[in-house]
C-alpha cells in the first residue's frame, strides 16, 4: 500500500518537474538510438509541423528515431523522444493516418504523461531495492536501463484518451480535417490475434478495442464539426522506396 501511494504522488508530482531536467535524464542514453536515414527526416519533418499545429511550447523539443524492424508500433518517451519502426509504416496507407499515430505520440510529451510513468516506475524500483536487498544505484540503474526507460513507461487510460483527443484536435488543425485519424485503428482490428504483446502498439494497450475507440473518435469529430471524408495526402514516394524489401540474391 505505501509504495502504490508512493507511486501515486510521484506520477502525480513529476509532471512539475521543468522539461529541460528531463531533457538530461534522456541524454543519457543517446546510444540507445539508431543512426538517422532519409526516412527519420521525414518523419521528423512531419512531427515537427504537428508540433506548431498542437502548439507545444517552445521549450518542449521532440526527436525522431526510425527502427528498422517489423514491430507494429511506436512510442513517445522522456525528453520528447519518439520512436516509430519500420513495421507502422508499413501498414500505413496515407500520411494522415501516420500523423494520427505522431500527434498522439507528440502528445503524450505534451501532457508530460512519460515523466509522469518514469516518476512511478522509480518509486516502485527503488522500493523493490528495499525488499531484494539491491542497493539504490542497482535499482535506480534497472529503471532507467535501455530497457527499462522504455518497458516502463506505460500510460494509463486517463492519458491515453486524453492523447487521442489532442491528436484529433492536431490532425484538424493541420490539415483542415480528421480524415485518417481512424485508419490506423481499423488496421489493428485486421491484425492477427497473438499470444504476445510485441506487436501490439504501446497506446493500445490500456486503451479500449479498437471499435470503441474509433467510435469514441467519430462522435467527438461529429460533435466539434470535423469531417472525416475528404482527400488524404499520399506518403512520400521515396519513404516508400525504401520500405520496400531489398532483392534477395540467388
Amino acid at each position: 500500500m505505501i509504495v502504490a501511494v508512493l507511486a501515486y504522488f510521484a506520477q502525480s508530482l513529476a509532471r512539475f518537474i521543468p522539461y529541460h531536467y528531463e531533457t538530461q535524464i534522456a541524454n543519457q542514453y543517446r546510444g540507445m538510438y539508431p543512426p538517422r536515414t532519409e526516412v527519420t527526416e521525414y518523419l521528423q519533418q512531419l512531427v515537427d509541423h504537428l508540433a506548431v499545429a498542437q502548439e507545444l511550447p517552445a521549450d518542449m523539443r521532440l526527436t525522431v528515431h526510425y527502427v528498422d524492424k517489423d514491430t507494429i508500433n511506436a512510442f513517445a518517451t522522456v525528453g520528447g523522444h519518439i520512436v516509430v519502426f519500420r513495421g507502422l509504416l508499413e501498414k500505413m496507407p496515407n500520411e494522415n493516418a501516420l500523423a494520427m499515430v505522431l500527434a498522439h505520440e507528440i502528445a503524450h510529451v505534451k501532457h508530460r504523461h512519460p515523466i509522469q510513468a518514469l516518476g512511478r516506475g522509480v518509486v516502485v524500483g527503488l522500493a523493490l531495492s528495499i525488499v531484494t536487498g539491491a542497493t539504490g544505484n542497482q535499482s535506480l540503474g534497472s529503471v532507467l536501463g535501455d530497457a527499462g526507460l522504455l518497458t516502463i513507461l506505460s500510460f494509463n487510460r486517463a492519458q491515453e484518451e486524453e492523447a487521442d483527443l489532442t491528436a484529433l484536435v492536431t490532425l484538424d488543425r493541420y490539415y483542415g480535417h480528421v480524415a485518417g485519424a481512424d485508419t490506423f485503428f481499423e488496421i489493428v482490428e485486421q491484425l492477427p490475434q497473438r499470444a504476445g504483446k510485441e506487436n501490439i502498439p504501446t497506446f493500445l494497450s490500456t486503451h479500449p478495442l479498437s471499435h470503441k475507440r474509433i467510435e469514441r473518435l467519430h462522435a467527438i469529430a461529429q460533435k466539434n464539426g470535423w469531417a472525416f471524408d475528404r482527400a488524404v495526402v499520399p506518403l512520400p514516394e521515396a519513404v516508400l522506396a525504401s520500405l520496400a524489401p531489398l532483392p534477395q540474391s540467388e
